[in-house]
């Protein structure tokens, strides 16, 4: 049966090509949606004929004095999988709206058939999504865990690896981003893809070897890219056995966050080495470290910045103050106001290593 939501649309798509009044009525005979809204919640007796015939009623000006709820005009039912889903009513002279009139049932199909098999993907990507979840959480699998893989036909014996897209949130839309994940994961039905959140795809990708492995996450991103055109960036675990995904899916989370600006869009974990470190330490001692250190510079955005893009240049002077771009002895006179503000001197291996890792930390913990 038609609900509510969509006989609004069909209304809607039907005003855009016909002046005429138009109703759309359930199967029993009650008007849900109408171009006129006084008639909203009446009961429409042609168009219950027109559903228990499953054909086309014409109403005349002398029905209108005989049937309850009508007016002069035409009721088309509306069919779904060979069964009347509701009827379409359009009011007029019969012999001027008939022509339009198959044009409206047909147009009407389409969007109930659209309608029905977007919910039915709908349903299908949730239900992925609460087994994906399940999956990461479960430390034993059940028998009704095992069940609901088998129905959504989910390989649990092969190796896999999860990689995890970040997708930015301006200008893409939901269904944009379902629409992605259903195109690939036709193409690639080993692998299992989901949306996580409002702009996260996580990737469960069937692994063979490592170069085969990593030509297909390279092969993804183009894909993502292309397909939103803009950067994404990926970040992947390494290949495990199914009961181990958990671990995979950390990993592929610790290398999204691990990325370095402007030079990766695909990090992989086990090219990780102090962001390693850096994930286990508490938010709290992140924040007490960085106001150890570099925190008096933060009012000093030129100095900040500084840092930043002297150890972005592997501490080449002059490529760092070409890439701000400054005058070498303006860089000198800032790398020397950073050793006064912080008491840490920049050129020294000790302080550099203190001073790059609170950068790196203000990289992953902006706030």
């Amino acid at each position: 049966m038609l609900l509510p939501g969509l006989a609004a649309k069909i209304v809607e798509e039907v005003k855009k090509v016909m002046n005429e009044d138009v109703i759309v009525v359930t199967p029993d005979g009650t008007i849900i949606a109408s171009t006129d809204d006084s008639r909203m919640g009446s009961f429409h007796e042609g168009a219950k004929i027109a559903s228990s015939e499953k054909r086309k009623i014409i109403i005349s000006k002398e029905d209108e004095q005989i049937l309850t709820g009508v007016k002069a005009g035409i009721n088309l039912p509306v069919f779904f999988q060979g069964e009347v889903a509701g009827v379409i009513g359009i009011t007029g002279i019969p012999e001027k709206i008939s022509p339009f009139g198959e044009v409206v049932r047909k147009m009407t199909e389409l969007l109930v058939n659209e309608n029905y098999y977007s919910e039915q993907l709908n349903w299908e990507a949730r239900t992925r999504e609460a087994f994906v979840f399940d999956w990461i959480q479960l430390k034993e699998w059940t028998p009704a865990f095992k069940n609901r893989a088998h129905l959504l036909n989910i390989d649990l014996t092969i190796q896999r690896l999860a990689a995890i897209a970040a997708v930015p949130d301006e200008g893409i839309e939901h269904r944009s981003i379902s629409s992605v994940i259903h195109t690939w994961q036709n193409s690639h039905p080993d692998d299992l893809l989901v949306q996580w959140g409002t702009n996260r795809i996580v990737l469960f990708l069937h692994c063979t070897d490592l170069s085969y492995t990593k030509n297909r996450i390279a092969s993804f991103h183009h894909y993502l890219e292309e397909e939103f055109r803009t950067e994404i960036l990926i970040g992947a675990g390494k290949s495990v056995r199914p009961a181990r995904i958990a671990d995979s899916y950390q990993q592929a989370e610790r290398a999204l966050l691990s990325h370095k600006p402007l030079t990766q869009r695909i990090v992989y974990d086990e090219d990780l080495t102090v962001e390693m470190l850096l994930s286990e330490v508490s938010l709290k001692t992140k924040e007490e470290y960085i106001e150890r250190t570099i925190s008096p510079l933060l009012a000093e955005g030129d100095l900040f910045t500084t840092l930043q893009t002297l150890f972005e240049n592997n501490h080449s002077l002059k490529k760092t103050a070409e890439a701000l771009p400054v005058h070498i002895n303006t860089l000198h006179y800032r790398l020397k106001k950073i050793e006064e503000v912080t008491g840490l001197n920049p050129s020294r291996l000790n302080d550099a290593l203190i001073l790059y890792l609170a950068v790196l930390l203000m990289d992953k913990q902006p706030k």
